[in-house]
């Protein structure tokens, strides 16, 4: 596996540092019924407004239900078909747009449903795995394929599985599982009090 610590100011949890999106995987490798649940609980203790639990995930493992999986890889776009098609396990987060308790519209689905999708992405790199998140998908497609009803918005793709050398990837993915990992200064993102004023770093 491909190791690329988060380069930060101050220490952060190694659990943290260490997540990254990874697209080596291993196409021999399950993932283990355990290591699934353990995914999905972690998805499930994510924190949502009025603890609604607005999102939804259908699960997809090639191992066990392989038709399934590839109509599910169908709906990806070509360029993570490429990558993707080594993965265990696929995973589709989508967001109810209306509260759970009394169908009124919930502005704030779509931002627990990314909390719960990082929960699993940090439990997978707890627990030595790969997870990818992709919006380079078909929403509609998608919708269509597994017939998701229309309060729910398909936000993301996840592919998950066991790591594998960068040296399984095509040249141009290779270079790009290889390439430093970067972000943005503290100071272009994160503001002292009021807006614009970067925080002291």
């Amino acid at each position: 596996m491909t190791h690329k610590p988060a380069q930060t100011t101050v220490p952060i949890h190694e659990t943290i540092a260490n997540r990254w999106s990874g697209r080596a995987f291993d196409a021999a490798r399950p993932v283990n019924r355990e290591q699934k649940f353990a995914l999905m609980e972690a998805a499930r203790w994510a924190p949502s407004c009025f603890g609604d639990e607005p999102w939804r995930f259908i699960v997809w493992d090639r191992h066990h239900d392989g038709a399934a999986w590839d109509k599910a890889f169908d709906c990806l776009g070509e360029w993570n078909q490429q990558w993707v098609k080594n993965a265990a396990l696929l995973l589709l987060a989508t967001a109810d747009s209306r509260f759970r308790k009394n169908g009124k519209p919930n502005a704030w689905g779509a931002y627990d449903t990314g909390a719960a999708s990082e929960n699993l992405c940090l439990q997978a790199a707890a627990m030595g795995l790969v997870a990818h998140q992709m919006g380079g998908f078909d929403p509609d497609k998608t919708r269509r394929t597994f017939a998701i009803p229309e309060p729910f918005q398909c936000m993301a793709m996840i592919a998950v599985g066991h790591p594998a050398p960068a040296d399984t990837l095509n040249q141009e993915l290779k270079d790009a599982e290889l390439a430093p990992r970067m972000r943005q200064p503290l100071t272009a993102n994160f503001f002292a009090a009021e807006w614009g004023r970067p925080v002291d770093a």
